[in-house]
């Protein structure tokens, strides 16, 4: 029984600390499989075989309850602390490659989100990408704007120029 309460409070602190959620059912995968899906995601997340039970009774205790009718089956959970689109692509791309691998359901800003929002999820840019792509835009704004700054300075000069050359000419 204590051994069942702990693992109900390290579930349900797992859920509080996580960014996101991501639900899975993972039936007829081997070992040396999910071995290798943890590895792909180790980075932004941890990937936990987890019991149905505990498991609900554990994301009612963090206040989410949309998982209550998903739970059925072999279920694993991603518990995500970094990236959360990362880890959506990781475990789209393992389940495309390995089928027995079902993406169910998810939890993401205090929002359920369905196996299809999880693999919209999944099609977003990483944000990383993302920020590149700001950096990228803002870098060619600063650049636009100091074009604009120097060339009335440039056109000045040459005027200056073309003046001082026509007074020599006439001198």
């Amino acid at each position: 029984m204590a051994n069942k309460e702990a693992s109900v409070a390290e579930l349900t602190e797992k859920f509080q600390s996580s960014t996101a959620v991501l639900l899975t059912e993972y039936r007829g995968l081997t070992v040396a499989q999910l071995k290798t899906l943890r590895k792909s995601i180790a980075a932004d997340a941890t990937f936990a075989v987890v019991k149905n039970t505990l498991t609900k009774i554990a994301a009612n205790n963090a206040g989410i309850s949309s998982f209550d009718d998903e739970l059925a089956g072999p279920s694993a959970i991603a518990f995500v602390h970094g990236d959360p689109v990362a880890v959506a692509k990781s475990l789209r791309d393992f389940a495309k490659a390995n089928p027995l691998l079902v993406i169910k359901s998810g939890y993401f800003d205090g929002n359920p989100l369905s196996a299809d929002e999880v693999n919209k999820l999944a099609d977003l840019e990483s944000r990383e990408v993302l920020l590149a792509k700001l950096a990228g835009a803002f870098k060619a704004s600063l650049f636009g704007a100091a074009y604009l700054f120097n060339a009335p300075l440039a056109q000045a000069v040459r005027t200056v120029d073309a003046l001082r050359e026509k007074q020599e000419a006439g001198n």
